[in-house]
């Protein structure tokens, strides 16, 4: 994984975190509370998935790239 990939997925974990701390210590009701953090849960998890997707199509693309470059050098 190359520097900008390393800090993209970082700042989304830490902005998880920070997120899921920020409910956490809010002043609102028992319930609300689970039901914000529920929301972001599946946003995290929307966030990871997207962020997994976008390196294996980077992957695949180095991947095609290679072997498009060892047909020509054969």
């Amino acid at each position: 994984m190359n520097n900008s990939g390393k800090v993209i997925t970082a700042l989304v974990i830490g902005a998880a975190v920070g997120a899921v701390l920020g409910v956490l210590f809010a002043p609102d009701k028992g319930s609300e509370t689970r039901k914000r953090i529920n929301e972001e849960g599946k946003k995290m998890s929307d966030a990871i998935k997207n962020k997994f997707n976008e390196m294996k199509e980077k992957m695949n693309a180095v991947k095609d790239d290679m072997e498009q470059q060892a047909e020509d050098f054969a």
